[in-house]
């Protein structure tokens, strides 16, 4: 993904199907400098994750 996507993606007011390493995520923050973003796994929304933004992967819903 690339960080224009993330970022449209982060504010949407729907939750598209994103994932990290084959699991669900939600984008809660993206870094365009640093090229990253702040990721929660849904299974675990309480717990923040740094990620570069080209390792996400959106699919279709």
């Amino acid at each position: 993904m690339n960080v224009i996507r993330a970022q449209e993606i982060s504010d949407l007011p729907d939750m598209k199907h994103v994932e990290y390493n084959g699991e669900r995520v939600y984008i809660k923050h993206v870094d365009e400098d640093n090229q990253t973003a702040v990721i929660n796994y849904l299974e675990d929304v309480d717990k923040d994750v740094e990620v570069k933004v080209q390792d996400l992967d959106e699919k279709e819903s």
